[in-house]
């Protein structure tokens, strides 16, 4: 019997999981991976992963596994929590979620599983793995999820072959509905459990909240800039080579209060993200206000009226070779070389056509249509079909 070591989070999705590979005779251990225990940033007096984990030690109980807690939390802060600070002191935002999946669920979390003597580690997520064969050795494949509205592939989309090789995910062929199906038929405890919105892992956080025990707020002007601002007016210059047109394509508009008018202010411009709508508290504008650029060093929060807005749409986005990560890395593409994908720069985001240019210090994605709010140090990942074949942070 192989051994399986699932990620029992106190959700639906883990305990069905585990329910699944019982079933296809693994032997199965659950562990609840504790990696918070500042209860003073969880929204109101819940604490969440106390409740979580009662609810994976009772499936635990139900299903008939052995069961165990690990604290994680110093990994978790360490890897997640202060990156984060740093990310949003550098005026990027980050995707914690991604981030836990790399870091700590298929790494700390993994080697301890391994450690326990786990041929495998498994999960809740809805996406899949598939194995091919290539010039005689094994290739694995992080396809999407069957249920198209709730496919993670993307958070996994760091993930290497070495981590996939030891990951299965039991409920990947399935559609939330079937695994609540299952989960009410077995009677668990979270089948009705609503899904866990919040830091991974950490629970309800308010995000300000959580940010403000780090960076201290600061009061700043929200400066609104015109759609017919002279900065969008520029006549693209004539390009001599493909990379220079991708460059432009991508570029940064360089904004400074002299751009626009001073509407309104706030407490922090690293509390802003870019396409964000909500917490400007500005009103009297015809069409809504969303946050086009933050300026985290002179702590100036731009923004612009309407989804349509020339400051949040751009057709291309660059990626660093030090951020560069192709899950199969035999598709890596060389320098000069161009690639025909579909992408996506956000969780939930339908997949667009895109292509893929690899220059010599890092690699382009160029959109087939104008896309919204590219946000610096969120993950694009690329798709032939469903399968997920590589990822980037947006730089």
């Amino acid at each position: 019997m192989k051994r399986v070591i699932v990620g029992l989070s106190g959700g639906v999705d883990s305990s069905v999981a585990a329910y699944l590979l019982k079933e296809q005779g693994y032997e199965v251990i659950g562990l609840f991976m504790k990696n918070w225990h500042d209860d003073s940033v969880t929204i109101s007096n819940e604490c969440p992963w106390l409740d979580d984990s009662n609810d994976a030690m009772l499936v635990a109980e139900k299903l008939g596994i052995p069961f165990q807690t690990v604290d994680l939390s110093e990994q978790y802060k360490e890897r997640i929590v202060d990156y984060m600070f740093k990310e949003y002191e550098q005026g990027r935002t980050p995707n914690p979620d991604v981030l836990c999946n790399r870091e700590i669920k298929f790494d700390v979390f993994m080697d301890i599983a391994l450690n326990l003597g786990a041929d495998y580690v498994a999960t809740g997520h809805y996406c899949r793995k598939g194995t091919i064969t290539k010039d005689n050795k094994t290739i694995y494949q992080l396809l999407a999820g069957v249920d198209g509205n709730k496919d993670q592939s993307y958070f996994l989309c760091q993930l290497s072959q070495d981590q996939l090789a030891k990951s299965l995910f039991p409920i990947g062929e399935l559609t939330k509905p079937e695994v609540r199906a299952i989960a009410t038929k077995l009677d668990l405890v979270t089948a009705e459990k609503k899904d866990s919105q919040g830091l991974c892992f950490i629970g309800k956080v308010k995000l300000p909240d959580f940010l403000q025990q780090q960076l201290k707020p600061k009061a700043g002007d929200i400066i609104e800039i015109s759609k017919d601002a002279d900065l969008y007016q520029e006549v693209p210059p004539v390009f001599d080579s493909k990379e220079k047109e991708l460059s432009y394509l991508s570029r940064k508009f360089d904004y400074t209060p002299n751009h626009g008018k001073i509407v309104g202010n706030h407490q922090g411009a690293h509390y802003f993200t870019k396409g964000q709508r909500k917490g400007l508290a500005v009103g009297g504008t015809v069409e809504p206000l969303f946050v086009i650029d933050t300026n985290v060093e002179d702590n100036v929060i731009y923004t612009g009226q309407g989804k349509s807005h020339p400051g949040l749409l751009k057709k291309a986005l660059f990626v660093s070779n030090e951020e560069l990560h192709w899950i199969r890395e035999d598709l890596e593409l060389k320098t000069g070389n161009s690639m025909k994908v579909k992408a996506r720069i956000r969780y939930r985001q339908p997949l667009e056509l895109a292509t893929l240019y690899k220059v010599p210090h890092g690699l382009y994605v160029e959109f087939e249509n104008l896309q919204s709010a590219i946000t610096e140090g969120q993950f694009v990942a690329w798709y032939i079909q469903d399968e997920l074949i590589g990822s980037g942070v947006i730089s």
